[in-house]
């Protein structure tokens, strides 16, 4: 029978290297995995506004409901952005937190001037 110092084998510059390898490995294969777990956590997801507004604002009717939005009865084309906020046609520079937001500062850039209805849907 072999003794316990005769069955361990010696420690090699190849063994040393190898283990520093792998080691390497690992280490680079947990950080280019790290952000794709990151995003398979469940994320906090923004409420939408509730839909479902009237007013009168500088004269001009606005309603905001599940329909969209519709200044003096026609409708704003809006468009919901990915952190939440909303912007439209008539000023898609600027990011509003609510469709109301939004439809107000249509209005304001509007002035007197109306929307125009829409013939047909032209996506799809």
């Amino acid at each position: 029978m072999l003794s316990a110092a005769t069955a361990a084998a010696p420690l090699t510059r190849r063994a040393v290297l190898r283990t520093a390898f792998t080691a390497t490995v690992l280490a680079g294969t947990a950080a280019a995995l790290a952000p794709v777990l990151r995003a398979r956590r469940p994320r906090q997801t923004l409420t939408p506004a509730p839909l479902a507004e009237e007013e009168t604002y500088r004269g001009r009717h606005i309603a905001v409901d599940v329909a969209g939005v519709r200044i003096d009865g026609r409708p704003l084309h809006v468009m919901r952005r990915a952190d939440g906020s909303y912007l439209s046609g008539i000023n898609h520079f600027q990011s509003y937190g609510t469709p109301m937001e939004l439809a107000r500062a249509a209005v304001d850039e509007l002035g007197t001037a109306q929307l125009a209805f829409a013939a047909t849907p032209h996506h799809g």
